[in-house]
């Protein structure tokens, strides 16, 4: 998802943005809630710029998007670029709390080309509280920005329910995945689309809408179907994800895909279940989840014999008519567009 479909207005708000992290960091450098001394400011300070604004932002940036998007692409005031900032660095405080985490509880790495945080010389099971920080950081900055306006409470609400969703899912993902416990039968498509609706799509595509929205004093009640189309293009963002871990070129995506080796459950080995006769699901059994290239050709093999490419061409045709379908059915234009924007930053990516 890019922030805006052209470079120079893509680069001009990502600087604006990156102008409102530094200026949410040094609140946060400065809260009296802590006595702070030399050594916590320092490590604050290098724990925020290690784990923050490293990512390509998209999930932030998307609700200064939105927000214009809602507001008919009228000029922005300076209060309101600086406070529709503020909430979309409120999501990647989120995102580099729960990532954090996930890398100490799946044993990675790397992460953004970088050594996991946990993995810096020194850092170790500190990261722990370093991800309860990043976490408590969140209703610092809403505290700090939103007291005053009569969404507050909303906004504290929202980010309670989808850390708690995205909490559940990781929890409904390490549990199904339990290492020394592989078990391909507990892969089927209502498991994988839970894990993923909870794990992922509503904080990276619901969130960023729902800030957006409650800034433009939308009572979110009212868009249940609006949270079901961008949750349904979260599942079809990472079926993407999936996809491109296998088939996407590593110097395009950035990275040499490890979902075989890792035994995730991706849903082209859900697929793979549904479609495989005894004699392959037992290939399968024998080789999903070994480290060596021997046995990940022989499952890459089997996604070919089962045409799982193709297979994947045609879910992502009838999904895009599908979104398509539903975001023209939304009775407000300003609404279609911020779906559309979405929809459009992510139909047919090759990373």
């Amino acid at each position: 998802m890019a922030a805006a479909n052209s470079n120079g207005k893509t680069s001009g708000l990502r600087s604006v943005f990156l102008q409102v992290y530094a200026r949410l960091k040094s609140d946060l450098l400065q809260d009296l809630a802590f006595d702070w001394t030399e050594d916590s400011r320092q490590w604050i300070d290098r724990m925020l710029e290690y784990n923050v604004p490293g990512g390509k932002l998209n999930r932030g940036l998307s609700v200064i998007d939105s927000y214009k998007l809602l507001k008919d692409g009228q000029e922005l005031s300076e209060d309101e670029i600086f406070l529709s900032c503020s909430l979309g660095w409120c999501i990647e405080w989120l995102q580099a709390y729960f990532l954090v985490l996930d890398d100490i509880m799946d044993g990675s790495h790397t992460r953004r080309g970088q050594p996991c945080w946990f993995r810096v010389p020194k850092v170790d099971m500190i990261a722990i509280n370093d991800g309860i920080l990043l976490r408590n950081h969140v209703p610092i900055i809403i505290r700090k920005n939103f007291r005053e306006k009569s969404y507050y409470v909303d906004l504290l609400d929202l980010f309670n329910e989808v850390e708690f969703q995205t909490a559940s899912g990781q929890m409904l993902d390490l549990i199904t995945t339990h290492e020394g416990e592989k078990d391909l039968s507990k892969y089927t498509m209502p498991v994988y689309c839970r894990i993923v609706q909870y794990k992922t799509a509503y904080y990276s595509f619901y969130l960023p809408v729902a800030c957006a929205l409650l800034m433009s004093g939308e009572n979110l009640d009212n868009f249940t179907d609006v949270k079901n189309i961008l949750i349904e293009m979260g599942t079809y963002f990472q079926v993407q994800d999936d996809y491109l871990d296998c088939y996407g070129d590593p110097k395009v995506i950035g990275k040499i895909g490890t979902d075989i080796e890792d035994f995730k459950c991706s849903w082209l080995v859900v697929q793979a279940l549904e479609r495989a006769d005894e004699n392959q699901k037992k290939i399968l059994s024998e080789n999903y989840g070994k480290l060596d290239a021997a046995h990940v050709a022989k499952v890459k093999q089997l996604y070919k014999d089962l045409d799982l490419e193709n297979v994947y061409l045609e879910y992502e045709s009838k999904s895009y008519e599908k979104l398509i379908a539903s975001i023209e059915a939304q009775p407000s234009k300003s609404v279609q567009e911020v779906l559309k924007s979405f929809l459009g930053k992510i139909y047919k990516r090759q990373k």
